[in-house]
């Protein structure tokens, strides 16, 4: 654990880093898909899964 997770210090830096386009900075992808069960209904579902593209951090590194 980093000594700033318990003072609630943060880098004033990350407040200007970019947004992952992918998940809108929230670190985290949701799909949304509709099953068909052996009773023939139509079962919805989101799975959610971390962002690929960030890391699961919802901010891109600086380029």
């Amino acid at each position: 654990m980093a000594a700033n997770e318990k003072t609630g210090v943060f880098d004033a830096s990350q407040l200007n880093q970019m947004r992952c386009p992918d998940c809108n900075g929230t670190g985290e992808l949701r799909i949304d898909s509709e099953n068909i069960n052996e009773h023939f209904e139509v079962e919805n579902q989101t799975v959610i899964t971390p962002c690929t593209r960030c890391g699961a951090t919802g901010y891109l590194a600086a380029s």
